[in-house]
């Protein structure tokens, strides 16, 4: 398995994260403020690695075409 593949399963995971997240908190899940925003946090956090998978995958494609 080359390296991009590698960054595709594990942005893969992440966004699987983020959506069950998201789905609970929709749901109703958090008992209460705190534990929304920890969860809104988490989501943020997650959106970031998310974002520099993306432009990393990006990098080593560009590398790759030179």
């Amino acid at each position: 398995m080359d390296d991009t593949a590698s960054l595709k399963i594990l942005r893969a995971k992440i966004r699987e994260r983020m959506n069950d997240i998201a789905d609970s908190l929709a749901g109703g899940s958090a008992k209460d403020f705190g534990e929304y925003r920890n969860l809104c946090g988490v989501i943020h956090g997650l959106a970031l690695a998310e974002r520099d998978l993306l432009d990393l995958q990006n990098s080593m494609e560009q590398d790759d075409d030179e």
